[in-house]
């Protein structure tokens, strides 16, 4: 897929942060968008500011009626599929001797294996159009943050996966790629019942000396790198890092 107007895509985890922002940012270049996740509330929101380019689907995607029915709905809104873009994620985070196995199942399901099932039945209407699977990972593979283990993991896995997929998918015409974001504001943190709104605010602006482009990203600079990622015929198995230096984990000067 060389353009963006007219070609479809769906986005998981669409009412929010990162993928709320894609998706303004793709429909606003003419894209057919399809957002899934779980809030109605917000995915109609979104769906509402954006227009008739972007239509919503509450849908929980660690279940296999949810994915077909976002599939299903993309199918429709942008007749066929294009790239599909594996944003929703949860946090977990935990000290070693504090993990929940349970938690941990349950975060490496919505975090890894959702995604992966996403992929493999959106896989055929993807071959028909040689289009693009785009994961998202995070800095937390680049940066040792105390406590987020769990996290971390399950972002790693996504790296290794792209990889595995790229090799996989690639002589189908598939293309696989994943970015990597330093700091962007989102709600994950809030979800996950760590911190208030004003918490993560406050947290987030901690982080900015550790950027060494001094400032936190926003989430049209994430979207513009993975539209370069569904656009660019030739490149598969990229892990490309979009963090304004924060993984560089460099000391301030």
């Amino acid at each position: 897929m060389s353009q963006i107007k007219e070609s479809s895509i769906l986005i998981s985890g669409g009412g929010s942060g990162i993928g709320r922002g894609v998706a303004i940012y793709f429909a606003s270049q003419g894209a057919k968008v399809t957002i899934c996740g779980r809030r109605q509330e917000k995915l109609k929101a979104v769906s509402n500011q954006i227009g008739t380019n972007c239509v919503f689907v509450q849908a929980d995607i660690t279940s296999k009626e949810g994915r077909l029915k976002a599939i299903s709905t993309a199918l429709e809104h942008g007749k066929g599929l294009d790239a599909l873009l594996n944003i929703a994620g949860n946090m977990y985070r935990k000290n070693l001797e504090d993990l929940e196995e349970d938690k941990l199942i349950e975060i490496f399901h919505s975090n890894v294996i959702a995604g992966m099932m996403l992929s493999k039945e959106s896989i055929q209407y993807l071959k028909e159009s040689s289009g693009s699977i785009v994961f998202v990972s995070s800095v937390h593979t680049r940066r040792a943050f105390t406590g987020a283990s769990p996290y971390a993991a399950s972002k790693g896995a996504l790296e290794t996966l792209t990889k595995v997929l790229a090799s996989e998918l690639g002589p189908s015409g598939v293309r696989v790629n994943c970015i990597v974001p330093g700091a962007v504001p989102g709600e994950i943190n809030q979800r996950a019942g760590l911190f208030s709104d004003t918490e993560a605010k406050i947290r987030l602006e901690k982080l900015i000396p550790e950027h060494r482009l001094g400032r936190i990203g926003t989430a049209e600079e994430i979207a513009k790198a993975i539209e370069y990622l569904i656009t660019a015929d030739w490149t598969t198995g990229a892990i490309l890092d979009v963090d304004g230096g924060l993984g560089l984990g460099a000391i301030k000067d």
